[in-house]
């Protein structure tokens, strides 16, 4: 779709500068905290929400891979995002990956600009046309949107991270959906009639409870 992309969705779009940084820090949060985060995140947000409707089957059937890298700059992160790409090549079974890289692209304009060098490394290794790289960050914003816009919640995540698609996969989910062209305006609709307040709260809602998951 072109504001989630979660299991099998719909083409990603990309944005413009965000700037809402009020969410907590991650450097007093374990990787499995982290994580649960995360889970929480698809399972509140996007599928609660059905902001994404090809992501429920997927999480389900336990087919998502959810990694924290350690990259503190952006040559790290993209060793990370080739080794993570190498592996979807050779684990069929994980149906999509999730790299979540706390440590660095905190700011989404340094994030922004490097979804650049993601898509040149896919073509590097020659995998245009085999995998897809969709960008959530916890400043997400649209192009042409206000930064507190409820819109941006649809791709705004608890920390900055690459969601790796299988572009098969993606192609079959788009043939087989009744109507994939009309879930970005249900989604801007629904975030718009829920509000910021809602939004933001659902978002911070997911860190506060990861502490309590990795007890």
């Amino acid at each position: 779709m072109a504001a989630h992309s979660f299991g099998k969705t719909c083409p990603p779009a990309r944005s413009e500068l965000g700037a809402d940084t009020r969410f907590k820090k991650v450097s007093t949060m374990t990787e499995t905290e982290i994580v649960n985060a995360t889970r929480k995140w698809v399972e509140n947000v996007v599928v609660g929400y059905n902001l994404c409707p090809f992501a429920k089957k997927e999480l389900v059937r336990d087919r998502v891979r959810f990694v924290v890298s350690d990259a503190a700059d952006e040559d790290s992160l993209l060793q990370a995002l080739h080794s993570e790409l190498q592996r979807l090549d050779e684990e069929p079974e994980v149906e999509t990956t999730v790299l979540i890289h706390p440590g660095v692209l905190q700011d989404f304009e340094a994030y922004n600009e490097f979804l650049d060098a993601a898509d040149g490394l896919l073509a590097y290794l020659d995998m245009e046309g085999v995998y897809q790289i969709a960008s959530f960050h916890p400043d997400y914003q649209f192009a042409g949107t206000d930064p507190e816009s409820a819109e941006n919640y649809t791709n705004r995540s608890p920390y900055p991270m690459l969601h790796l698609l299988r572009e098969a996969s993606l192609e079959a989910a788009i043939e087989s959906h009744p109507d994939v062209d009309g879930i970005p305006g249900r989604n801007i609709k629904l975030t718009e009639e829920l509000g910021v307040e809602t939004m933001r709260e659902a978002l911070l809602n997911c860190i506060k409870s990861s502490k309590t998951l990795g007890e």
